[in-house]
Parts: structure tokens; sequence; C-alpha cells
């Protein structure tokens, strides 16, 4: 099977099994979709889910939460990972989309890449699922899933099977492929016990052809 041959595959059946695929984050607008996958890194969406809209309560736009300090945002998300660095993240951020955008979520890499607390990855979110644009965030699912279905080759980095999955998927898909792989990862290929039984991919996967499961 080629490379090509092994993307179309991906594309076909998820298009089959699952055409509508959509963020588990709950949010309304950009700056809750930006706010949410920031407190989402190394935590999960459910728990995230839990804690936003008691937050999004306090702070429902950029300019409530600039006003805050790390310490009044710190009690409405103590419950997620590293709650102290994410509260120092958040006022700061909202301080910079203020004073610097004018309190508007910016949609290019580089300038939501000015904000404290937001990497590659948070940004590619906001660009293709706040701006509809053809951007791939690369989290560990993603990262893992395409390296076992052989979907990129000499990728030791996030940003290098970004860039590999963007370069092969037809861009009307990128974003949505996101979902596909990110899920695949999150509920069937696991890290430590991939559920390859159940699994509808062991026909292209590299590493069930290798190894098994």
């Amino acid at each position: 099977m080629t490379l090509k041959e092994r993307y179309q595959f991906i594309v076909d059946y998820f298009e089959e099994h699952q055409p509508d695929v959509a963020s588990e984050l709950h949010y309304d607008n950009a700056y809750q979709l930006l706010v949410a996958t920031m407190l989402a890194a190394q935590c999960t969406d459910k728990r995230v889910n839990m804690v936003t809209p008691a937050l999004f309560a306090a702070y429902p736009t950029p300019e409530a939460m600039s006003k805050a300090e790390a310490s009044d945002i710190l009690p409405f998300i103590s419950s997620v990972s590293y709650p102290n660095s994410k509260a120092d993240h958040l006022a700061k951020m909202s301080r910079i989309l203020v004073e610097k955008f004018g309190g508007e979520v910016p949609s290019t890499m580089e300038e939501l890449t000015q904000l404290t607390g937001v990497g590659r990855k948070t940004a590619n979110v906001v660009l293709a699922f706040a701006f509809d644009q053809a951007a791939m965030p690369v989290d560990t699912h993603v990262f893992r899933v395409a390296n076992r279905l052989g979907l990129v080759k000499n990728a030791p980095t996030p940003e290098a099977v970004e860039k590999q999955l963007v370069a092969h998927f037809p861009k009307e898909f990128i974003s949505k492929a996101h979902h596909w792989l990110l899920l695949h990862g999150r509920y069937i290929c696991m890290a430590r016990k991939p559920k390859c039984t159940e699994c509808p991919l062991t026909g292209i996967c590299k590493e069930y052809r290798k190894n098994g499961c």
C-alpha cells in the first residue's frame, strides 16, 4: 500500500463511519475555545467542561478576565492539572489579548503564539475550529496514532508530524482528520493497552503488522 493509498483509506473509512466529528470541549466562541484548550493541556476534556461554566460566568470576555489576578482565577480551575501555572497563563494571556489585539482572538499562528501559555498545538486548535482554517493540532493521541498507522516517517516531534499530515491529507479534510486521529487514539488506539481487536484499521496499521498488540 502506498502512502497516498494509506491516507485515502483513512479518509474513506472515517467519512463513512464518523462523518460528523467535533471537539469534546464545550465552547461558544473563539475566546472560550482558547481558554478551554489552554486548560485542557494534560487534562481531560471532561474535567475542563466541568470547570468552564463557572469560569466563563465570572469572566465572560477577555476584558473581564484581564482585570483578574491569577489568584482570582485559581479557585475556578483548581481541579484541573497544573492549576497555578494555568491561572497565571490565563491572567497574562487575557491582558495581552486586550492590550495588543483589542480583546479579539487573533486568527494567525504568529499572533496566537504571542499569547502567554499558547503554543503551536493550542493555536492550531483555535485556527481550525474557531476560524475554520486547514490546521492540524498534534497532541499525544494524534502523534501516537499517526506514527503507529504509518502516516508519518522520521517525524520525532509534534511539528514534524503536523507538517507531514498537512502535506498528505486533502486540504478539506485536514481539521476533520485531527478529530478522527485524536478520538481513535483516545478510545481505541490507547498508549498502554490499545484495543487492536476492536480496531478497524489493523489492515493498514504498521505497528500491528510489525508487533501485533
